[in-house]
């Protein structure tokens, strides 16, 4: 089959497409940013990129000749206040996009919703699934809870607070139910869908065997992973709060974290159906999910993750407008070294950051994290999704990725922390020679303040960092 896939560049998206592709599917993948194709896709010969914003989706040309669509967009993270008319315009822009194509079946995963009070996004959710509805195709609609994966939200947030705290004073959403679905049964519900006519215009709701609070998830995950863990719930601590507590101690955004509380309120309990007869489905059980989950990291095998998803930083544009660095009005550090082992320093400049660290004063960057994080600011708390591998898109600490280029030995970051203007770290190797630069455009008076401020202590970070990099030890 044809298949066209939304949110290209997303946690359950980049999986269910290297699984469509195995099962010898045609795709045509939709990204808002040609520079951020997935690297496991982008030479795959039955796979194609087509540029689509669908907030914006002028003089955009979909296929006609396609089979079937998933729709995958979501903006949980998004710090957007009108994030529900976002939704509907993607939604309503997609659905005038397939009726001019010969697609027959629309795919989309949902949350479930059968909670008396519904969060925002959760009602969020239900609208888009009303407004995807359409008289020139089917829809299938798979409503999910808590999806259990490496690299989703809910699994690193859980696995967040289980390995940093031993003794936990949690807020009383704790309590609240809900039934963890593993991220490779979800993937088994979306692929086994298409093309099936007995499972076109309904919803189903998916989920695991088990019900379970938050509070029996975190001591579970402890079970797992051999750790003793003591949780004690507060009768009352406000939604800002929860957010608040949520944000510090996990790797996740604060946009996230209260969308996260807003949300954890609500019970999920999934409604019974046929839908395991007709996939040929059944789900793992919590633990299952969680133990195959640590075997993909051991493994550093994991495929995506929920940062990196840009609305996981500052990004509200492509990444590829801050490919060209600014030459007018910036500061710059720029420092060079002869390179001895091209290969070698090359490897360490792709292992940088997460729990590599950055070669020189760690204790340094670890203040800076700590710092940006009490700003409200993304801190080190994201690391890296793989130890050794980069792509454009990745979070890398408090940067992101902006090109990644081994061929042409550059690694140009874009910094994420919370700042009077805009920063740009640099690794790139020319004719045996280590360049590299800093480069920081102010805004305004305190942007210039900062950047003297900080001047000091390049000296010996940066030197210390290149120093690292270019001599092999």
């Amino acid at each position: 089959m044809r298949i066209l896939i939304t949110g290209t560049t997303g946690y359950i998206a980049k999986r269910l497409a290297l699984q469509l592709l195995e099962q010898k599917h045609e795709l045509i993948c939709c990204v808002r940013d040609l520079n951020r194709t997935p690297d496991e896709l982008q030479n795959h010969p039955n796979c194609s990129f087509i540029k689509v914003d669908f907030l914006e989706p002028d003089h955009v040309q979909i296929p006609k000749d396609i089979d079937a669509a998933y729709y995958l967009i979501h903006s949980m993270a998004t710090s957007s206040n009108n994030f529900e008319t976002l939704e509907e315009r993607c939604a309503l822009n997609f659905k005038h996009l397939m009726a001019s194509t010969n697609c027959q079946q629309v795919i989309y995963l949902s949350g479930i919703v059968n909670d008396y009070s519904l969060s925002k996004h959760l009602k969020s959710r239900l609208q888009v699934e009303q407004t995807l509805s359409s008289k020139t195709y089917a829809l299938t609609t798979f409503r999910a809870g808590i999806i259990v994966g490496s690299g989703s939200a809910s699994f690193e947030i859980i696995r967040d607070i289980v390995e940093k705290l031993p003794i936990m004073v949690t807020p009383r959403w704790l309590n609240t139910k809900t039934q963890p679905l593993a991220i490779r049964d979800i993937l088994t519900y979306l692929s086994g869908a298409l093309g099936k006519t007995e499972l076109y215009n309904k919803a189903y709701d998916v989920f695991g065997p088990e019900v379970l609070t938050y509070k029996e998830m975190l001591l579970q995950f402890a079970e797992v992973r051999g750790l003793k863990r003591y949780i004690y719930t507060l009768p009352v601590l406000s939604p800002k709060l929860s957010s608040f507590w949520l944000y510090f101690v996990t790797s996740t955004s604060f946009q996230l974290a209260s969308a996260l509380v807003d949300s954890m309120k609500v019970e999920v309990i999934g409604k019974p159906s046929d839908i395991n007869d007709h996939i040929q489905i059944e789900p793992m059980a919590y633990k299952t999910a969680v133990d195959l989950a640590f075997q993909k990291i051991e493994q550093n095998a994991v495929i995506s993750s929920w940062k990196d998803a840009v609305s996981s930083g500052v990004f509200k544009d492509q990444l590829s407008k801050h490919i060209e660095l600014p030459q007018f009005g910036c500061f710059e550090d720029l420092r060079h070294r002869p390179v001895k082992d091209e290969a070698y320093t090359l490897n360490k400049i792709w292992s940088i950051g997460g729990r590599n660290g950055w070669y020189s004063f760690n204790g340094l960057w670890r203040i800076r994290g700590y710092m940006d994080k009490i700003f409200g600011g993304v801190g080190l708390r994201r690391g890296r999704t793989h130890d050794t591998d980069l792509e454009a898109g990745d979070p890398l600490d408090f940067w992101r990725v902006l090109l990644a280029d081994k061929e042409e030995k550059r690694l140009l970051l874009f910094a994420e922390m919370k700042l009077p203007g805009e920063a740009w770290l640099e690794f790139k190797i020319v004719k045996g020679i280590l360049y590299q630069r800093a480069v920081f455009r102010p805004k305004g008076l305190w942007g210039r303040l900062y950047w003297y401020m900080v001047l000091p202590f390049h000296a010996f970070v940066f030197n210390g960092m290149i120093n690292a990099l270019a001599n092999k030890s």
